[in-house]
């Protein structure tokens, strides 16, 4: 199963480093099969990542996340009008989706509870523990790389998007 790993954060802003952070510690497992995509933010240019995988992950610090992290699963949206840059997940996988005209891989994102996001900080204690939980459930996904198993991660209430 080849999956790829898009891990999106600004490392000079404190929290925000939480995506990038988690990437570096999966570049040096050198997992096969894992391709990693690492960026500031998430572009149009993404969807074309996609292509020739049958997983995708998408690796974010969020504010109003629930602690320790969201699992979830998402599919194709389009979630505000796409632009050159700054697109979510979804948009990324709407982009695909029209371009292929093909649905996109399964995907699923997997955001960490940030708190502080200030520039020049660096990760609060609180993102650290967080931190770590989030690796330990990206273990567990890439050490049984399955849709359908990566579903029944996801807790009872953030079940499945689109069906």
């Amino acid at each position: 199963m080849s999956v790829v790993v898009f891990a999106v954060g600004n490392p000079s802003r404190g929290d925000d480093a939480l995506g990038p952070l988690l990437m570096d510690w999966l570049a040096e497992q050198a997992r096969p099969g894992v391709h990693l995509v690492s960026d500031f933010q998430l572009q149009i240019e993404h969807a074309l990542d996609l292509e020739g995988h049958q997983l995708a992950l998408f690796i974010d610090a969020g504010t109003g996340t629930p602690a320790p992290f969201e699992f979830r699963e998402t599919g194709p949206a389009a979630t505000r009008p796409v632009s050159s840059h700054a697109l979510a997940p979804e948009a990324v996988l709407q982009v695909y989706a029209s371009v292929q005209r093909r649905p996109p891989p399964p995907a699923f994102v997997l955001c960490i509870r940030g708190n502080d996001f200030r520039l020049g900080e660096g990760l609060s204690p609180a993102a650290e523990r967080n931190l770590a939980a989030a690796r330990a459930r990206l273990v567990e996904c890439l050490d049984d790389a399955d849709a359908a198993r990566w579903r029944q991660l996801i807790p009872a209430p953030a079940q499945k998007l689109n069906s």
